[in-house]
């Protein structure tokens, strides 16, 4: 009897692209199915080391890339042409505004199809199919119509630069490209060679060096410090010395705030009063990829005198008023490590300074105030916890609130997307499920993108998710138009929408006084 082996399934450029997904870190990957991306959904369900997760729309999807790049260094969607995309393009947007790496895969109609020029579905109806490509263009950092020839060349350039600029890239990938045969990735996904110039490095070491003398140091910190993966450098340079620091409020728990020398958000002329000295005061502050924008800078009001101090960018990092490039982040900040170790002074213990407002002692029956929700909140905290603030009274009621060591916050206060949260945090808890997460979300905001909550439940996530009812847009209100009916919204029944949409298994608890808040907190 003649027996044959079945046939090994043909490997393809989708399977490629998901080896090298998961080679970068990602596990899951978030979207929508569309007639032109169901045969590459094929291959990422039979795929052994990535799975599948169906979101409710494509902006949904999109925001829980976003969560999920955040906390795993990369992270990717899938939509379907045109409409599928379009309707994800403000999520994009937005990880390209807060520099999180997501990868946009695109179906998009065969080669043959679109090289008739006939007026398909889900097109503008007049034969061009790089429209939204094109549109593409302004919100990720990298792009490609994927070719048969050159397609596995294509997905690692824009995946490198996906990784390297830690912005979102853009795929269009046509159904017969998607299946089209390749051969397996031979090498890892190169790297970028080193960008720091050893003479800039050099001088700007030496600059520094002249500057700091014998002065104490003091850091403001924010997110890119994250963002570039220096972390880890950031602190070393805490560790040298006794070292004040602050971040901005983009930059929350991106250090410890349980340790003496954390002085609080600086938020410019927002900030708290001895915040602001102590950062605008210092003799020489260090700025570690800092970005001030409008709503974490008090609307520009900060006032950093460039004389005294040492920005230390991306690229390039500054001395007063002289420029040193090309020189990385990373190794601007080891060799200030460095100039602290080599000089070997012990500078002062920072004085006992807290930014927070003694916290409130309400009776049981006391009505619910912003400043009780945000106390018992934070008490509420464990460590682990990953902390998402929807744009508004949840994110800012924040700013002066210490979170616990090993707690991560995420906002979104340069786009400032609302409803952004909900989804993100489906990303987040499933990029580390050993973390629970917490939403802080206004109602206004939640009804934006409330279907997601489903999702959840599928996933087998237990996040707590905090509404604040606000009965309306608050901080519109606060803006313009305090007592106008656009900033009015429609009253849901916030309790029933849970089972509405399919969630298994929850608590749902209603708190008007501080009793009713701790009980549904203790619970």
């Amino acid at each position: 009897m003649l027996v044959t082996a079945a046939p090994e399934s043909a490997y393809t450029v989708g399977d490629y692209l998901l080896d090298r997904l998961v080679e970068l870190g990602v596990s899951e990957v978030f979207g929508v199915p569309g007639d032109y991306n169901l045969e590459f959904l094929d291959h990422i369900v039979a795929h052994p080391d990535i799975r599948w997760v169906g979101n409710a729309n494509e902006l949904n999807a999109g925001y829980a890339a976003d969560g999920y790049g955040r906390l795993r260094g990369m992270s990717a969607v899938v939509t379907t042409f045109g409409v599928g995309e379009l309707s994800a393009a403000n999520a994009i947007a937005g990880s390209y505004a807060e520099h999180v790496p997501v990868v946009h895969i695109v179906g998009g109609p065969s080669k043959d199809a679109q090289g008739t020029r006939r007026a398909l579905h889900h097109s503008l109806g007049d034969g061009d199919f790089e429209h939204f490509l094109r549109i593409s263009r302004e919100i990720t950092c990298a792009q490609a119509n994927l070719m048969p020839a050159t397609a596995t060349r294509e997905i690692d350039r824009v995946l490198s630069e996906v990784r390297e600029q830690r912005r979102p890239g853009y795929l269009l990938l046509p159904t017969d490209v998607a299946r089209f045969e390749t051969e397996r990735p031979t090498a890892p996904l190169p790297r970028y060679a080193g960008g720091t110039s050893p003479r800039a490095l050099a001088l700007f070491v030496e600059a520094a060096n002249t500057l700091i003398a014998d002065h104490q140091l003091t850091v403001l910190a924010d997110l890119l410090v994250h963002r570039l993966n220096a972390v880890g450098k950031l602190e070393a340079l805490l560790a040298a010395d006794v070292v004040p620091h602050a971040t901005l409020m983009w930059g929350k728990s991106l250090v410890d705030e349980s340790t003496p020398e954390f002085l609080g958000i600086y938020a410019g002329a927002a900030s708290a009063e001895p915040v602001r000295r102590a950062i605008e005061e210092a003799p020489v502050l260090v700025t570690a990829g800092v970005v001030f924008t409008d709503m974490v800078s008090g609307f520009f009001s900060q006032r950093i005198d460039p004389t005294r101090t040492i920005d230390v960018g991306a690229q390039q990092s500054t001395v007063g008023n002289h420029v040193f490039a090309p020189l990385e982040m990373a190794a601007a900040l080891d060799g200030l490590t460095s100039i602290l170790i080599r000089r070997g002074v012990t500078s002062p213990a920072v004085a006992s300074m807290s930014d927070e407002l003694p916290a409130e002692t309400p009776g049981r029956d006391q009505p619910l105030s912003q400043k009780v929700l945000w106390d018992r909140f934070c008490e509420a905290l464990t460590p682990g916890n990953v902390v998402l603030a929807d744009q508004g009274t949840s994110f800012y009621g924040m700013a002066t609130h210490r979170l616990p060591r090993g707690v991560t916050f995420i906002g979104q206060p340069l786009w400032g997307s609302i409803g952004y949260t909900l989804p993100a945090t489906l990303g987040a808890g499933l990029a580390h499920r050993d973390r629970r997460p917490v939403l802080l979300i206004g109602d206004g905001a939640a009804q934006l993108t409330v279907q997601e909550l489903g999702t959840f439940s599928r996933e087998s996530l237990s996040p707590v998710i905090v509404v604040v009812n606000n009965d309306g847009y608050t901080v519109e209100r606060m803006i313009h138009g305090k007592d106008e009916p656009y900033n009015d919204i429609v009253r849901w029944r916030w309790a029933d929408i849970p089972n509405a949409l399919g969630v298994t298994n929850h608590l749902t608890y209603r708190a008007q006084t501080y009793g009713e808040l701790d009980d549904a907190f203790v619970a």
